[in-house]
């Protein structure tokens, strides 16, 4: 029966925007603890700790290892844990593993612990990865889900141009001064979120209202295209700043500009998409998304200049936090039928997307060591990726379509 509510109506209705979006604030702060700073933090300390005699090259570079591998191990376990003790329960202890993991750093000790705290910081960085954004998404009205998703994974951005910005300014004063003010920086935020994490069972409405059958070509496309758009993204991820400072000539001072362009993408990314995906759907939005990557990613292959690198590097910035919105939002609506199957489903996506960077990352530096140094092969392998990604998309929805039609 119409009682001439509209579902939007319903949807704001279904639960207080404040508490909706005290929620959003609390996954914004676990995603910026940890991937923005437990991950991407590391990349501008590498070259200090380094300098520091702490460690040397090679060695410094394995702790770097140790995160991503972490960072799959909390993708994998990350749901098993929340199912045990509850999602807002392991969210907390992550958030604060990942800041002791930063005041353990502090002081020069045995690559073994520094190697401990490494991979205990990148496996908070999985789980959180993991649980945040799904333990909040079903509390938000669906209406508003593509803004607050963006929200959430803005942190991620946010780490980074931080990674430009507050690190060089604390080395100032010391390296050791560096881990200590990054613990602490990551325990304020833990305490924001403290109390913003919702209860683990989601309003009956977000789990009631418009269930669809399950769609298992879509997902499993969707779990493909996830992992092949981290393939498309090592090249910027790993080798921009080097691309530019040694590859161009132009030294590692324009290099770091580049990067603070792709860290500032990477704040507006995520806010950006989610916008598009609550007007448009997250299917289209993510279609898009692949294109306009593909098209990013493949821009320093062909020297176009200055103002066309500037334009790569925000893009795709833009993009790294702004496809885990859009992936998780697709999630939504291709599996509606409980938080808990939304969780599975994001964990086995963010593990898909985990090796694939991994199984990325070590490739193209295999492939670089070998080809001369080549870096325009490299942007046309991600290219490659984000392209095939979009046929994925494509040939998934062409299927699920006709499917659909014939039931």
């Amino acid at each position: 029966m119409d009682d001439g509510t509209t579902h939007r109506d319903r949807d704001r209705a279904a639960i207080p925007a404040v508490s909706a979006w005290r929620a959003t604030s609390a996954g914004f702060c676990a995603t910026l603890v940890g991937i923005g700073m437990a991950r991407f933090a590391y990349t501008p300390l590498l070259p200090a700790i380094i300098a520091a005699h702490w460690f040397g090259a090679s060695t410094a570079a394995y702790l770097g290892a140790a995160n991503l591998a972490g960072y799959l191990a909390g993708a994998v376990f990350g749901r098993p844990a929340a199912q045990r003790l509850s999602a807002p329960v392991v969210i907390r202890g992550t958030m604060l593993l990942a800041a002791v993991a930063f005041l353990a750093c502090a002081y020069p000790m045995p690559f073994a612990w520094f190697f401990l705290w490494r991979f205990a910081s990148g496996l908070a960085g999985g789980m959180l990865m993991v649980l945040a954004a799904p333990t909040v998404l079903p509390h938000v009205p669906p209406s508003r889900r593509g803004l607050a998703g963006g929200v959430i994974f803005m942190g991620v951005g946010v780490g980074i141009a931080a990674s430009g910005t507050l690190v060089p300014l604390l080395l100032r004063e010391g390296l050791g001064e560096t881990w200590l003010g990054l613990g602490i920086v990551a325990l304020l935020l833990t305490a924001i979120a403290w109390g913003g994490w919702p209860r683990d069972a989601a309003p009956s409405a977000a789990a009631t209202v418009h269930h669809r059958p399950h769609r298992p070509l879509a997902l499993r496309a969707l779990y493909g295209e996830y992992a092949l758009n981290a393939v498309g993204l090592v090249p910027h991820m790993i080798f921009l700043v080097d691309f530019v400072a040694r590859g161009l000539g132009q030294g590692l001072q324009a290099g770091a500009e580049y990067w603070v362009l792709f860290g500032l993408g990477a704040m507006a990314g995520p806010i950006l998409t989610g916008h598009l995906a609550d007007r448009t759907g997250f299917g289209p939005a993510l279609r898009l998304a692949f294109l306009l990557e593909g098209a990013a990613v493949i821009i320093p292959a062909f020297g176009l200049g200055p103002g066309w690198l500037m334009l790569s590097s925000i893009v795709v910035g833009a993009f790294v936090p702004g496809i885990g919105t859009l992936t998780l939002g697709r999630i939504h609506e291709v599996l509606l039928h409980h938080p808990s199957e939304q969780r599975a489903a994001w964990s086995m996506a963010t593990t898909c997307f985990a090796v694939l960077q991994a199984a990325g990352a070590y490739g193209m530096t295999f492939l670089f060591a070998h080809n001369g140094g080549d870096y325009h092969m490299l942007f046309l392998l991600g290219a490659a990726a984000m392209a095939l990604a979009l046929a994925v998309d494509l040939a998934a929805t062409l299927v699920d379509g006709r499917r659909s039609t014939q039931l």
